[in-house]
């Protein structure tokens, strides 16, 4: 199966080295459904991933003061690849957003669906869930929301690197994703050319305080933080906006027998090839 993945950055690139030669990383900073269209007839793909996207540095609240360049790349930018990929009757998997849902979900167990209506707030979030809104009327078409990526491998974009640096850290419950999970559904669901919206979470909930438990266990003893709520964030001006803080329900993959490991369980597994490869010096 050959792919082409759309965006140069954290979920791109990871893909690309887990696919190997299946995977064609393109160079290419979409502007244009021509600039797309121009890729595909090169490549020639089985599928397209779009991983491209503006999540904003040092954080999403850049986002709120860069508003026309978050909505280009977040939703326009998906737009002009999808426009593409319909004129050449090939599949596309468009990287979403669990950041499109703030609170409990209306349900009794408070989890959102693939179809409940997203409740966002900024900027990004916003961006993100009007791409969802478009993308998801067309045909041949997947959108895999994925939330607060925790991965094996050191870096700016993990979850993991994320919280041992702040030492001011909200304890909440959340759904989260493990790349190495991810990195294998995103592969089976453009394998099958699922359409439509799929939550590519771990199923289980995970809270801050349990994942640097579990780092301070295996990865630095001496770690320590302070415990905050997250109406601290903003009254502390650590955030401009109150971050999105839900728990998702992945109900459609398993009608592509498609099925992701418990959180804990997958959460100790990964933070043991984390603390691995930070004794490696990754």
């Amino acid at each position: 199966m050959k792919i082409l993945i759309f965006g140069h950055g954290y979920v791109g690139n990871r893909c690309a080295d887990a696919w190997g030669d299946d995977a064609v990383l393109s160079d290419v900073r979409v502007t244009s459904k021509e600039d797309a269209a121009r890729e595909i007839e090169r490549v020639k793909p089985d599928a397209v991933l779009n991983a491209a996207g503006v999540t904003g540095k040092p954080n999403v609240d850049w986002c709120d003061s860069h508003q026309i360049e978050t909505i280009v790349g977040n939703t326009l930018t998906p737009i002009a690849i999808a426009a593409a990929c319909q004129e050449a009757g090939t599949y596309l998997l468009h990287i979403g957003s669990g950041c499109i849902f703030y609170g409990d979900a209306p349900h009794e167990d408070k989890m959102w669906r693939e179809d409940d209506f997203g409740n966002p707030l900024p900027t990004y979030s916003r961006s993100k869930w009007a791409a969802d809104l478009t993308l998801s009327t067309l045909p041949n078409v997947g959108i895999a929301r994925i939330r607060m990526p925790i991965d094996r491998v050191p870096g700016a974009r993990n979850l993991i690197d994320k919280l041992a640096a702040y030492t001011k850290v909200i304890d909440v419950e959340n759904s989260v994703t493990i790349v190495d999970d991810m990195i294998d559904v995103l592969r089976r669901l453009m394998e099958k050319k699922a359409p439509g919206i799929f939550h590519v979470v771990n199923p289980g909930v995970m809270r801050h305080r349990e994942l640097m438990a579990l780092y301070e266990e295996l990865v630095d003893p001496a770690h320590t933080n302070e415990w905050i709520s997250n109406e601290d964030l903003t009254r502390l001006g650590l955030a401009t906006k109150g971050r999105s803080n839900n728990m998702m329900a992945s109900t459609r993959l398993a009608e592509y027998g498609i099925v992701m490991r418990e959180v804990h369980e997958a959460l100790r597994d990964t933070m043991e090839k984390y603390a691995e490869a930070k004794k490696r010096g990754a």
